[in-house]
């Protein structure tokens, strides 16, 4: 997906045609101040049964982190329709689309201003476990049942690596999954459609089902739509299945999942486009500049554990999974077609993991104590196969192995009936193997380099210090301190440019330093979160548009403040708010004091939630803004911005014995936006926008047995 430009090739760093493809991309805080909505509302017509909590590492929260916490009731009273967009309601998340946003489908999340990078440097877990994978994807969420989740906790700043390791530079988002346990009931189901703009059909189904000591839970999602723009089609299936025994002293499980997904990759719309100087961006949002592009996924996990208590306050967690993913990505290109532009990606990743940790909850020298310490092995194998074209063979086949072993410790102790102290340390061990195999031979051969082989063995650490002191029961105080860092992932150390720069495999690893400070007030109705923080990043990893692949940046400088409220005004309305200012700048090189691309310096959000007539007739409202941001490969900070703006998003909703329904609007006002586009390096006003639909609908209804 590229375009020639007058003097210069754009490519979406993200989005070579050689990468492999990334389709992807508060309640109450755990310490105990309310960030979004209460859980006071419907459930969106019975909402399955309560989560294990021993499945997430971060419940109770990492002390002197800025945390927050969505529930599933505010995911079902939610007006937006994806996760990604739900997320972007806390202070500080902020939002990448691509390819229309159709299901959020190439929705980047971003925590703490990383721009084109962010999903490296935001780490998701499911339950505790980590998504991110060795390749440079991202977690594609829209792969997630939404009505399979009892809650997602965020916690802001990288404190996160010492549990986790890499990737949780910006911070850690923890989905927790619902399980059959606790329903009150046998067997309980629930099933629901919907209709929406631009041909959106959808369908979800799920169910428990209790026995004894025995549970189990299913969840599934279909989903297809014509798109925004012309090859925009989507059509994507995925599901999730648990089995749990639960007696008082052990537990165990078994979690088994899988998606398939099939997307048209339509391209930008260019301010001028090669050989023509018309500008799509204006005159034709919705066209293609690449009508044939495609991309594929399948996705198949298993997951196994138990827990078993040891002695009073004393907890034994081991689990192990396996991920395969497997993707092909069609790039023929724009029109004409021609074999030096096109490219073809068969990808496949498979990750073994397991992860056994001692949770132990008895006093320490008299003091409340709460320590969790493990050790997290993990085993990725990566290959793909590049040609020009499906059903040639394979100009280059990339294989990378990656073994990581982790030790980690973390302990919180009470100080003080009213304080709270933690510290914590991670060791890591990182082994790579990477080979590129090169076929002059094969169909299309244009003179394409190998690539060096890399075999590398390092060790990098995590380290986390967290304070939390109540001054009374209204008011509360917090700080942290933290380094974290992030290894290259399998397609930054290929490099992904085109045949004449094959980039390289030995990439640094880059670290960070954090700091945090903030307040936590809590005051009858109102209760207010705000923090600033303090982060500098050293070989910060990014593409470089001049040599068309991945290098260590000089060192990078983010900072800002993170605010957010919420107001119980009566029985029946609640109100939520909040506000972020988030710099990114390039410390010191050639763009010293230059903002970082695809940050805005500014994020809002306000909402409304109103319970018009019992559970009869629900009413809720959002409003997100987002400011100005340079665009992806502006590093010189001298092409216009991309606008700022804002959306209003609106749903009716109501339950009537076991039947329920919901009717959105998003975009109320019909606002023609784009939040990412890609930027010639030298001519000003020349770039590729990714343009978003403007008002859509969306009608479901369901009931439940």
């Amino acid at each position: 997906m590229h375009r020639r430009g007058s003097n210069v090739t754009l490519f979406p760093r993200s989005f070579f045609p050689a990468a492999t493809l990334r389709l992807s991309f508060a309640a109450a805080c755990l310490a105990g101040t309310a960030l979004v909505s209460p859980a006071l509302a419907q459930d969106g017509g019975g909402q399955l049964p309560p989560i294990n909590v021993d499945a997430s590492r971060l419940y109770g929260g990492i002390v002197g982190a800025s945390t927050a916490v969505i529930t599933a009731e505010d995911i079902a009273r939610s007006p937006n329709q994806t996760i990604q967009e739900i997320l972007a309601t806390i202070p500080g998340v902020q939002l990448t689309n691509l390819y229309g946003a159709v299901n959020g489908t190439g929705s980047v999340v971003d925590l703490r201003g990383f721009g084109a990078f962010a999903s490296s440097n935001t780490l998701f877990l499911i339950n505790g476990r980590r998504l991110n994978e060795a390749d440079l994807q991202g977690v594609d969420l829209s792969t997630i049942p939404i009505q399979s989740i009892e809650r997602i906790e965020v916690t802001r700043g990288n404190s996160g690596a010492v549990l986790y390791g890499d990737n949780a530079i910006g911070g850690v988002i923890n989905i927790i999954t619902k399980t059959g346990i606790g329903i009150g009931k046998p067997i309980a189901m629930r099933t629901e459609a919907g209709v929406g703009s631009f041909n959106q059909r959808l369908g979800n189904v799920s169910a428990s089902v209790n026995a004894g000591p025995w549970s189990s839970a299913v969840f599934g999602n279909a989903i297809s739509s014509d798109g925004y723009r012309v090859n925009n089609a989507l059509r994507q299936t995925n599901g999730v299945g648990e089995v749990r025994y639960s007696t008082p002293d052990f537990s165990a499980f078994l979690n088994l999942s899988a998606d398939n997904q099939s997307l048209g990759l339509p391209g930008g719309r260019a301010t001028s486009e090669f050989g023509t100087g018309i500008n799509r961006l204006a005159t034709d949002p919705r066209g293609a500049a690449t009508p044939f592009d495609r991309g594929e996924k399948q996705g198949k996990n298993a997951t196994a554990g138990f827990t078993k208590s040891l002695w009073d306050g004393a907890e034994l967690i081991v689990d192990g999974g396996v991920r395969d993913k497997q993707q092909q990505g069609s790039f023929p290109g724009g029109l004409p077609l021609s074999p030096f532009n096109a490219r073809y990606v068969d990808s496949s990743l498979q990750t073994w993991s397991i992860t056994p940790r001692l949770s132990i909850k008895n006093p320490f020298f008299g003091l409340r104590s709460n320590i969790l310490t493990g050790i997290d092995y993990y085993d990725a194998a990566y290959s793909s196969n590049r040609s020009r074209y499906a059903g040639d063979a394979p100009i280059h086949v990339y294989n990378l192995k990656q073994q990581t072993l982790a030790g980690y410790w973390q302990q919180t102790i009470g100080l003080l009936p009213s304080t709270d102290f933690s510290y914590g340390g991670r060791l890591q061990n990182t082994k790579l193997q990477a080979r590129d195999k090169l076929d002059m031979s094969a169909p299309n051969w244009f003179g394409d380099p190998q690539a060096s082989p890399l075999n590398t063995d390092e060790t990098n650490h995590a380290l986390h210090v967290g304070l939390e002191h109540r001054l009374n029961e209204n008011f509360a105080v917090f700080a942290r301190a933290a380094q974290a860092f992030r290894t290259p992932n399998v397609d930054e150390r290929i490099g992904s440019g085109p045949f004449f720069a094959p980039g390289t495999f030995n990439l640094k690893t880059q670290t960070s330093h954090d700091v945090e400070a903030g307040i936590r007030i809590h005051g009858g109705p109102l209760d207010i979160q705000s923090s600033y923080y303090d982060m500098r990043l050293k070989n910060e990893i990014q593409f470089n548009p001049a040599l068309f692949y991945n290098i260590n940046l000089d060192p990078t400088h983010r900072y800002g403040s993170e605010t957010s409220a919420t107001l119980r005004a009566s029985d029946t309305v609640r109100l939520r708010g909040g506000f972020a200012y988030t710099r990114a700048v390039f410390s010191e090189g050639q763009f010293a004091g230059n903002d970082v691309p695809l940050v805005s310096r500014v994020t809002a959000y306000g909402g409304v939630s109103w319970d018009v007539w019992q559970r009869y007739l629900v009413f809720d409202a959002t409003v997100r803004y987002w400011g100005a941001r340079r665009m992806d490969n502006d590093q010189r900070n001298f092409q216009p911005l991309i606008p700022a703006n804002a959306t209003v998003d609106l749903k009716l909703s109501g339950e009537v014995d076991r039947f329920f329904w919901s009717f959105s609007v998003n975009n109320l006002f019909d606002v023609l936006t784009y939040d990412y586009a890609i930027a010639s390096a030298s001519t000003y006003g020349s770039f590729n926008a990714y343009p978003l639909p403007g008002r859509t609908y969306m009608l479901k209804a369901g009931v439940t047995f």
